[in-house]
């Protein structure tokens, strides 16, 4: 972990900076150092990729100041401050501005290298929440799951991202299979809670004399910690939070009420009611409610996403082709516009049985992609939204499904796809551009 952190020592004494320099290069760290602190500056920025190591007492610009400085261009970027005898009261102040800690000289070296691993290890976790979280602005590899750049995507990403660096309580609805608790585990990932538990409570797998026990104990000896000790300081996701009955909810209100605020632990419900009539709203105890519904997130059903119905197909079917060893299915403009217009009550889940039993039949030569989505619906024929869409939404995505299968097929080779498309160079860059496909993600 050391080795690819730095670790910047700014000290004024040449010797003081190389011995601390050689030690911690000695422990595996990459080091770089300074003389001064207004040199020292030019190299930082939010996101510098490493620590600082620095004197208090220097000519200029002195360690108080770097600090104050340091602060202001990343306040999470640790500091260990060193400070001649004499001045911890001084140290002192150094922490509460936001130093990492401090060493008084003479000091131990094997004590140095233990404060640099730890400030490395907070650093370095904090750099990886805020990659995930541009990461999943972007809708790229780390949450590849949160598959789509459909506008009710694009939402979903943005809430997450939002609702994720907020710190209450928050409720997530959606249809079922449409992946409410990816979307709990994602609010967790991009938060400040990101480097402590996640703990996940099915509501309904239990009835309300057990779950009591595995939310708050005792529990037995096999089982751990109760959910809302494991989780302290984390996040507690209480899925189908409907089915919790009104004396258990009488005590998870306490439980929350107790904890003050801001919350020592965050709570994130999911709802999957779906009952004609009833609300999470009508079926819980109002005060709870209110308190779990601070924050609120909707996950879109798949008929609401448009061409991200064929995007997903394509990656899941591609992921089983892998798995059985055989050829992903070819999808005709047909059965494109099938899939976009079949209702999917079952959501992302339905879809992904539809791409497994899609590429065992190509597998075997059979089959259709229209006879599995007649074999899930209760109609003769393959039944299709009420949602309408126009012909050129089908068009539009059944062309940018065409596309990325065939760049992905060639490995982002140029050439090859121009040819079996039958398209100039530059009509394919401008469709390319339109569907925002990048040649650089097949490469």
């Amino acid at each position: 972990m050391s080795k690819s952190m730095k670790v910047a020592i700014v000290d004024d004494e040449k010797d003081m900076r190389q011995s601390i320099s050689q030690w911690l290069a000695l422990s595996g760290f990459d080091t770089e150092t300074y003389e001064s602190a207004e040199e020292a500056l030019k190299g930082m920025s939010s996101d510098y990729p490493g620590i600082v190591v620095s004197d208090i007492k220097m000519p200029g610009m002195d360690g108080m100041q770097f600090l104050k400085k340091l602060k202001s261009v990343d306040s999470a970027l640790p500091v260990i401050m060193i400070t001649g005898h004499g001045d911890v009261p001084m140290a002192v102040e150094a922490m509460r501005i936001g130093a990492f800690d401090f060493l008084e000289k003479p000091f131990n070296p094997d004590r140095m290298t233990e404060l640099a691993k730890k400030a490395t290890q907070a650093r370095r976790l904090t750099l990886d929440n805020r990659a995930l979280r541009r990461e999943l602005s972007d809708g790229s590899a780390i949450m590849n799951k949160l598959i789509g750049s459909s506008p009710a995507m694009e939402r979903l990403k943005e809430d997450i991202l939002d609702l994720g660096q907020a710190d209450g309580h928050v409720l997530i609805e959606g249809e079922t299979g449409t992946g409410k608790t990816l979307v709990a585990h994602a609010l967790h990932a991009v938060g400040a809670r990101a480097s402590k538990k996640f703990v996940l409570v099915a509501c309904s797998a239990f009835d309300d004399d057990t779950l009591s026990r595995r939310l708050f104990g005792p529990t037995d000896e096999d089982q751990g910690l109760p959910a809302m000790e494991e989780a302290r300081g984390g996040t507690l996701v209480l899925e189908d939070i409907e089915a919790m009955g009104a004396a258990l909810q009488a005590r998870l209100l306490t439980a929350i009420n107790e904890q003050g605020s801001p919350s020592e632990t965050r709570i994130v419900a999911i709802s999957n009611l779906q009952d004609e009539g009833k609300t999470i709203e009508t079926e819980m105890r109002s005060d709870l409610f209110y308190r779990l519904a601070a924050l609120r997130i909707t996950v879109p059903p798949l008929r609401q996403r448009g061409e991200d119905i064929l995007t997903l197909f394509t990656r899941l079917s591609e992921q089983y082709a892998d798995e059985y060893g055989c050829d992903a299915p070819e999808v005709t403009a047909q059965e494109a516009a099938q899939l976009l217009q079949a209702p999917w009550p079952g959501n992302v889940r339905q879809l992904i049985n539809v791409a497994e039993r899609a590429v065992l039949q190509n597998r075997r030569g059979t089959g259709t992609i229209a006879s599995l989505l007649m074999a899930d619906s209760d109609e003769n024929e393959v039944a299709m939204t009420t949602e309408g869409k126009p012909l050129k939404e089908f068009v539009e995505a059944f062309e940018r499904m065409l596309i990325d299968n065939t760049m992905r097929r060639h490995r982002g080779a140029i050439v090859n796809v121009m040819e079996e498309l039958c398209l100039p160079r530059r009509t394919l860059n401008e469709k390319m551009a339109k569907y925002g496909l990048q040649r650089s993600d097949y490469l």
